[in-house]
């Protein structure tokens, strides 16, 4: 990790500012849920997804009812790490695989987008896409937020675009310890609607 003024950029810009252990807790997230979400919708025509990042949890796919989208993040809340639940899954049809495979395509292009961008630390973001909707999480500066969200705006096939990020200070990313972030009042385990305390900021496509 660089130290003082000139090389810090560059450090920020190519690095996972997740801790190890958080990475590994990440991963560990998502195969439970995903293991979690097989076993309650077995018999049932629904897929979801889970995406997280530093625990925060996002859910995507569709389930046949609002009862099935609320018992998806209870269930998802009381997994091991997870801090807070995000809940994007929507209610109706399984999204065809003609949609689910352009889905992918797009977060193709918004992650080379990214990567191409001036001062957006790509390797901390995390992008998906659902049904034409591109959803970032990572830990960025505001500066970095407005940058990522902006550009992936611009990537074709893009409905809009939902920042998910932990805002950190931008002093924090040149100590040795973790960002701290500015806000972050979330309990182990708890739910957390989406429109609380503006985590959910969507950036209008033009």
């Amino acid at each position: 990790m660089a130290e003082g003024g000139e090389p810090a950029t560059t450090a920020t810009v190519a690095t996972d500012r997740r801790t190890a252990g958080e990475q590994v807790e990440d991963q560990a997230i998502e195969l439970k849920v995903g293991s979690e979400m097989r076993r309650l919708f077995a018999e049932k025509a629904a897929r979801v997804n889970g995406t997280s990042y530093a625990g925060v949890l996002l859910l995507t796919g569709d389930v046949p009812t609002e009862q099935d989208k609320q018992q998806a993040e209870q269930v998802a809340g009381k997994v091991e790490k997870v801090k807070r639940v995000v809940n994007q899954i929507r209610v109706g049809d399984v999204t065809p695989i003609s949609v689910r495979t352009n889905d992918t395509w797009i977060t193709s292009k918004v992650t080379t987008t990214l990567i191409n961008t001036k001062d957006v630390p790509t390797r901390t973001i995390v992008v998906t896409t659902e049904r034409g909707v591109v959803y970032l999480l990572g830990k960025v500066t505001s500066t970095e937020s407005q940058i990522a969200a902006k550009a992936a705006s611009t990537v074709s096939g893009v409905n809009k675009v939902v920042k998910l990020f932990e805002i950190v200070a931008r002093e924090s990313l040149f100590n040795e310890q973790s960002p701290a972030p500015i806000q972050d009042n979330a309990a182990s385990g708890a739910k957390a609607p989406t429109n609380e305390s503006g985590d959910v900021q969507t950036m209008p496509i033009q």
